[in-house]
C-alpha cells in the first residue's frame, strides 16, 4: 500500500470526517471574526464541505460496517457545534435575528438531551424525516447567509433567510414530534 493510499484509507473513515467537521468550527469562526466577502465566502466554503462530510460519514459508517461508539457520540456533537458556532457568528455580524438562533440551538439542546433519556429507556433514537428537512433547511440557509453579500446579482442574504423561516419551522415542528413520541418516558 503506497503512503497515499494509507492516506485515502484515514480519511475515508467516518470517524476522520466527523473529526473534521469540529476541526472546521474555529477556522469557520476565525474568517468570520474577519468579515469580509473573502472571508465570507471562505466560511461558506468551509460550511458547506463540512455538512458534506456529514452526510458522507453516515452513509460510510452504515455501509462499510464502521459504526462506532465514539462516532454515536461525536458526529451529533460535530453537526451540533457546526450549526450553533456558525449561528452565533452569523447573529454577531448582524446577518440574521439573534431569536432565531437561540430556537434553533434550543431545541438541538432540548433534543439531544431528550435522545439520552430515549437511549437510556433503550429507545430508537434515529433521526426522522421531519429531522432531515430540518437539517436540509438549516444548512441551505446558513451557506447563503455566511456569504451574505450579493454576487452577480444574487442577493444571498435574502436567499439565507428564506430558508431560514423553513429551516425555524421545521426546528420547531421536528422538536415537538420528538417531545409527543417520547412523551410516555418522561416523567416530571
Amino acid at each position: 500500500m503506497t503512503g497515499f493510499d494509507k492516506i485515502k484509507k484515514i480519511i475515508l473513515t467516518p470517524n476522520f470526517m466527523t473529526i473534521s467537521r469540529i476541526i472546521a468550527v474555529p477556522v469557520i469562526v476565525i474568517l468570520l471574526m474577519v468579515e469580509t466577502k473573502i472571508t465570507t465566502f471562505s466560511a461558506a466554503v468551509l460550511f458547506s464541505a463540512a455538512a458534506i462530510t456529514d452526510y458522507l460519514d453516515g452513509y460510510l459508517a452504515r455501509t462499510k460496517g464502521l459504526v462506532t461508539k465514539l462516532g454515536k457520540i461525536l458526529d451529533p456533537m460535530a453537526d451540533k457545534l457546526l450549526v450553533s458556532s456558525t449561528l452565533v457568528m452569523l447573529v454577531s455580524l448582524g446577518f440574521m435575528q439573534a431569536w432565531i438562533a437561540c430556537v434553533i440551538i434550543g431545541r438541538e439542546l432540548a433534543v439531544t438531551s431528550l435522545r439520552c433519556v430515549l437511549i437510556e429507556n433503550g429507545q430508537d433514537v434515529a433521526a426522522s424525516w421531519l429531522g432531515k428537512y430540518k437539517t436540509g433547511f438549516q444548512i441551505a440557509a446558513i451557506i447563503p447567509l455566511t456569504i451574505h453579500y450579493s454576487y452577480i446579482g444574487i442577493d444571498f442574504n435574502s436567499i439565507g433567510l428564506f430558508f431560514l423561516y423553513g429551516a425555524l419551522i421545521f426546528t420547531v415542528w421536528s422538536g415537538l414530534d420528538y417531545f409527543i413520541k417520547a412523551r410516555k418516558f418522561l416523567s416530571f
